[in-house]
This record gives C-alpha cells, structure tokens and sequence, in this order.
C-alpha cells in the first residue's frame, strides 16, 4: 500500500514562491504517476499538475508558465515549484499517485488510487 506524506504549504505574499514536495513509502515510485490537485473552500478539487512514470507532464490552463511539476524517483519524491503565486492560488493542495494505467487521464481525480493528507498554501495580496 503506497503511502504519500506532502508538505511545503504556507503563507506568501503574491508574487512569492513555495516548492510542495510528496514523498512516496510503500511501493515502487519510479511506476507511479503523481498529480497535484487543489481544492479552496466551497469549491471543487481541481487538477492543477501531474507527472506521469515517463516524465511527461501536463498543467491546468491557469498554472502554465507559473508552476513546474517534477519527480526525483531516488528520491521518491515528486514537487511542485509555484512561482509567481496569486491569491487565487489560495487552496489545500494535494499529492495523488497511480500506478502505471494504460489510458491514463491526468487530469481526472478519479484515476488516483492513492492521497496525500493535504498541505495549505495561502497567499495574502
């Protein structure tokens, strides 16, 4: 059973950084994809990165060019690198990971079989 411990939240100001990080246990990391997903109150979680076990990524629309996704499997870790965060980035941000899946769609929650407890990212303005 893979475990996934992710942390790195807190405050910053807008225009500020913060690198999430999600350390993997439990199972082999270097066949996991890992995404990041977020969910502010009242709203619905919502894809924001993901990483699959080859390397390629993909970003929601509105983190392109602010937010880089990627995976040190020696490590087994993967990070998420906000730049440039606003206040909308303001959310509980979460670290998921599936095992290799042969239509896997990295944008849908529903494909992760395993979650991070959830790490608070605020940004004041």
């Amino acid at each position: 059973q893979v475990q996934l411990v992710d942390s790195g939240g807190g405050l910053v100001q807008a225009g500020g950084s913060l690198r999430l990080s999600c350390v993997a246990s439990g199972g082999t990391f270097s066949v996991l994809a890992v995404g990041w997903f977020r969910q502010a109150p009242g709203k619905e979680r919502e894809f924001v990165a993901a990483v699959s076990w080859g390397g390629s990524t993909s970003y929601a629309d509105f983190v392109k060019g602010r937010f880089t996704i990627s995976r040190d499997n020696a490590k087994n870790t993967g990070y998420l690198q906000m730049d440039s965060l606003k206040p909308e980035d303001t959310a509980v941000y979460y670290c998921a990971a599936v095992p290799r899946l042969s239509n896997y769609s990295p944008s849908r929650p529903g494909e992760y079989h395993y979650w991070g407890q959830g790490t608070q990212v605020t940004v004041s303005s």
